[in-house]
């Protein structure tokens, strides 16, 4: 661990370090996503007009919960942890998201051949914020890379080669995966040299 000015802020900083660790960057939600963004892009390869597509696309994106719900068993990660009062604001950062689907609607009923764009971009944006929350890069460079790679896709693509922004997005899920288990490895190494005290104290 650093070295830090005040006994707060390296409380501040094992508390962060725990739910990076306990919740292994948020792993589980990040592999659902990459999950139903391939199952996505399966959707946008079929013959069909974009906005049967678009409409499907709403269906299968909340498959993202329940799966990562399965995933954290398979990958022993922890959505609770009572006593560290920084873990409920990764559920709030995850709701925020549902904040832009008013947006998400109004493209989706106007212009339905940039809707798989938006939702692209919408998805990359709020990882944003986890960059914080994990302490990790990744999040906010990857963030970056989907939003902007979303639309230069989705302003150079149309009709049937559209499939390439969600391939995109999962292929781009995938490198944040792999970013974010290399992460956790380090944080896990950090967090077991803590000693018992510091954990209580925290």
């Amino acid at each position: 661990m650093e070295n830090y000015a005040t006994p707060f802020e390296h409380e501040f900083a094992v508390l962060r370090l725990e739910v990076s660790v306990k919740a292994k960057n948020g792993l589980d939600f990040i592999l659902a996503a990459s999950a139903v963004w391939v199952a996505i892009t399966g959707v946008w390869l079929l013959p069909g007009p974009v906005a049967q597509k678009g409409l499907i696309t709403f269906f299968v994106g909340p498959l993202t919960l329940p799966l990562a719900w399965l995933l954290s068993r398979l990958l022993r990660t922890n959505w609770k942890l009572p006593h560290n009062p920084l873990q409920p604001l990764g559920l709030w950062l995850n709701i925020a998201q549902l904040f832009y689907f008013p947006f998400l609607i109004f493209i989706f009923s106007k212009y339905p051949a940039y809707f798989i764009m938006t939702y692209g971009i919408i998805t990359g944006a709020h990882f944003f914020p986890y960059a914080w929350f994990y302490n990790t890069r990744a999040y906010a460079v990857l963030a970056g890379v989907i939003s902007v790679g979303c639309l230069v896709i989705g302003l150079r693509t149309a009709g049937p080669t559209l499939y390439l922004v969600p391939a995109f997005v999962a292929a781009m899920l995938l490198v944040l995966a792999g970013l974010l288990y290399w992460a956790y490895c380090r944080q896990r190494a950090a967090y077991t040299q803590l000693s018992p005290g510091q954990l209580a104290a925290a």
